[in-house]
């Protein structure tokens, strides 16, 4: 088929050359545009564009998909369907239409559980044991469309975003080119979604990892994995932010206030919790990189009774 592939971060890379490896023409690769990066502001190319770039693929970079020049560039590339995974704008009814084939678009989670822009880390912050990659007809709707092929992906009992992140991009790109096959052969049955089970899975944002201690210890540490490694969980320790990258839940009951610390060992410390209690294993301070619990106690003071969390922090 001829492809125009929409995506733009990494998650969307492995479809794209899955894509192209099955012996699709991807005619044309549609991407964000280069934003400033760092202190020196230098342009970073998305991770589609480079992987475009590789394969020769000509690259467009358009800041309104919506506006009329754009959907009448992508006319010009008489593509037989588009392929549309985390390009990050909402594609108007005219691009919905364009191609004989409509537009496929690969999404993060088994529909409907989880429309929306953070399915993975939402999956991993409520607990889910499985999730999986949908592909779907695209509509006008906020990832409404009818559904084509689905495949499951087990969570792992210290499954983190990061992780099951890379696994569904690995699921998605192999089910899309599935996906486009069973189009070509007129072998899929689309199935309507009806509506969700779950809250819509809302963009991520830093204020949202700050750790509040009167939750159960398992809540706050399905938080600290599905927020690994972006934005990441965090709490107040002596006026600084600690970051919080892997803990387990105890049994430890102290009575004490949320957010005391009432165990201390050579392996590391445990926080009070609205329910249980929370060991803590991974962390990370301003100015240092990540390390365990161990080694952060051989350079720092960590005492029973201290109280963590407390002053917003950002």
């Amino acid at each position: 088929m001829r492809v125009i592939f929409m995506g733009t971060p990494e998650f969307s890379v492995g479809t794209l050359e899955a894509l192209v490896a099955a012996g699709h023409e991807v005619v044309l690769a549609v991407t964000q545009p280069d934003k400033p990066k760092g202190r020196g502001k230098e342009m970073q190319f998305t991770p589609v564009k480079i992987a475009a770039e590789k394969h020769g693929i000509p690259v467009y970079q358009p800041k309104r998909i919506r506006n009329a020049e754009c959907i009448e560039e992508l006319k010009k590339y008489e593509a037989d369907i588009m392929v549309v995974i985390a390009f990050g704008q909402i594609l108007p009814k005219e691009i919905l239409e364009l191609t004989p084939y409509g537009c496929v678009n690969v999404h993060a989670s088994l529909l409907p559980k989880y429309r929306g822009a953070a399915p993975i880390q939402w999956a991993v912050i409520n607990g889910e044991t499985v999730s999986g990659v949908t592909t779907m007809q695209m509509d006008e709707g906020l990832d409404t469309g009818d559904m084509l092929l689905k495949t499951e992906v087990a969570l792992e009992p210290k499954e983190t975003g990061e992780s099951l992140h890379d696994k569904l991009a690995a699921a998605g790109a192999a089910l899309c080119v599935e996906t486009l096959k069973g189009l070509e052969e007129h072998t899929i049955v689309p199935e309507k979604q009806g509506d969700s089970p779950t809250a819509y899975a809302k963009m991520l944002d830093k204020k949202m990892g700050e750790i509040d201690w009167t939750q159960d210890a398992k809540a706050i540490e399905q938080l600290i994995r599905g927020l690994n490694s972006w934005p990441s969980a965090y709490t107040q320790w002596d006026g600084k932010v600690m970051k919080i990258w892997a803990a387990d839940v105890t049994d430890t009951a102290s009575g004490k206030a949320p957010g005391t610390v009432v165990k201390v060992t050579k392996e590391g410390f445990e926080v009070q919790t609205g329910k249980g209690s929370l060991l803590i294993q991974e962390l990370q301070i301003p100015g240092k990189k990540r390390m365990d619990s161990a080694s952060f106690m051989r350079g720092y003071q960590i005492a029973e009774g201290m109280m963590l969390g407390g002053a917003h922090c950002n």
